[in-house]
């Protein structure tokens, strides 16, 4: 497997270790938005979260809620951002699964920001239509499965 977080997780290349289980691991990001800026990850490959086990994927959030409070507490945070991408349009870089926590200091200059779209009410309920429709049908599905 060609994956940077494969080969870093492999020990193929250094990284700088923050704390690993048999399921995850996390080190920290060699670009950081702060000083902190940690990458939670499962060992075994996914490239997004739609190609994550479900099981897998909630055992690295719970790493990841650990890692926060381990993160915020050793370094006086005043907050935490969790973020993770999905896709090259939605910014992520390295096409496996990761969650990035950035320590979020009282006068730092991390932005993390997005524009604000106007939108009419009608606007509303047709994206409130189609996602509740496509969660009857996930809903079906998952119901059929357990028969």
């Amino acid at each position: 497997m060609d994956c940077l977080f494969c080969k870093i997780i492999r020990g193929e290349i250094p990284s700088r270790k923050v704390y690993e289980d048999k399921d995850s691991v996390a080190f920290l990001d060699i670009n950081p938005a702060n000083p902190g800026h940690t990458l939670v990850m499962p060992k075994k490959h996914a490239e997004n979260i739609f190609d994550a086990d479900d099981e897998m994927l909630g055992r690295v959030i719970v790493a990841a809620k650990a890692i926060s409070k381990k993160i915020k507490d050793s370094l006086n945070a005043d907050g935490i951002n969790v973020i993770q991408n999905n896709g090259r349009h939605a910014g992520q870089i390295v096409n496996h699964i990761h969650f990035h926590i950035i320590p979020r200091f009282a006068n730092d200059t991390v932005i993390i920001s997005y524009p604000k779209i106007k939108m009419e009410d009608k606007d509303f309920e047709e994206i409130q239509k189609k996602l509740t429709e496509s969660e009857r049908k996930v809903q079906k599905n998952w119901e059929m499965d357990l028969m």
